[in-house]
């Protein structure tokens, strides 16, 4: 267990595992670790309600969070807890995640990670990252810790789409931070091996599926429309129908990639559209709600 081998000493282990995982709670109920497991069950679909069930259990000033398809090496928590210390500002703190795809190690390598382009494209790179310390916009679900005191009652948003993965939900949250004035920074050097694992929901990661593609783009839309100031808000949903990503098609996408995929490419440009416009509808529907809330507690004053 990577977590009994760390150079700073655990001070808390907290596993959410899903009420129905039968395999799981057979293995726990079998497994003696030299470090006490403190275990959550929950009910609900989705990682973020996993996270927030274990948010509500931390008791420490720093809680650090990985998935169950990655080791954290060694020095992870000592090289973690160290930033934190060296600056009252920083909120947030993450690495890479060396990707290992059966036997071979993605060892590739970007200076440009975890950034939010003024138009609205979001650039990950977690996985590639070297270079030093720096502050980004965005860490990755298997590599993040958060201080306490930034996330006083910050919770994972519960609007995320997806009975799995829930693509996206890590941007919402640490966008959050960064709006409320806490620095994010991104370490290299604080590093886990990550062994994707399957996936049991609708999104089989290189796999197409209708609904999980129109999910993850209807959660990064709406993510950066909480997020963006008015004008760029506009000049990211002119950019995402007309251009967009790999990830998330826009029509220039469409085209690019219908030599290659035919079909598919069309399949997939339809489904970001359709999540697009879904993303926009759950964000004015947020909107209105917030209003309503607002103008109720001004009329009970």
């Amino acid at each position: 267990m990577a977590l009994q081998a760390q150079t700073k000493p655990v001070d808390q282990v907290i596993v959410v595992v899903r009420d129905t995982d039968t395999e799981t709670w057979q293995f726990l109920a079998q497994f003696h670790p030299q470090i006490p497991l403190h275990l959550v069950k929950v009910s609900l679909p989705g990682v973020v309600a996993a996270l927030n069930a274990g948010l509500a259990e931390v008791v420490g000033d720093i809680v650090s969070i990985t998935d169950d398809d990655a080791a954290p090496r060694p020095d992870w928590l000592e090289k973690i807890t160290a930033h934190f210390m060296s600056d009252s500002c920083i909120g947030g703190v993450g690495g890479r995640d060396w990707v290992h795809q059966g036997n071979k190690l993605l060892d590739d390598s970007r200076q440009l990670v975890g950034k939010l382009q003024w138009f609205g494209r979001v650039i990950g790179n977690h996985h590639l990252g070297v270079g030093a310390p720096r502050e980004v916009d965005v860490l990755k679900g298997v590599n993040m810790s958060f201080r306490q005191e930034a996330i006083a009652q910050l919770r994972f948003d519960e609007r995320m789409r997806g009975t799995g993965a829930q693509v996206h939900f890590e941007m919402a949250f640490t966008l959050a931070l960064k709006r409320a004035g806490w620095k994010i920074i991104y370490d290299p050097q604080v590093a886990v091996d990550h062994y994707p694992a399957q996936r049991f929901d609708e999104d089989q990661r290189n796999n197409f599926n209708e609904i999980a593609f129109v999910n993850l783009v209807h959660n990064e839309t709406l993510v950066l429309l909480d997020h963006l100031p008015s004008i760029r808000r506009v000049v990211f949903l002119l950019w995402a129908v007309l251009v967009g990503t790999r990830d998330s098609l826009g029509l220039v996408q469409w085209l690019r990639l219908l030599p290659s995929q035919g079909q598919l490419a069309g399949k997939k440009c339809l489904a970001s559209l359709r999540g697009r416009w879904q993303g926009w509808q759950t964000y004015q529907q947020f909107k209105i709600e917030s209003l309503d809330n607002e103008l109720h507690k001004s009329i009970s004053n």
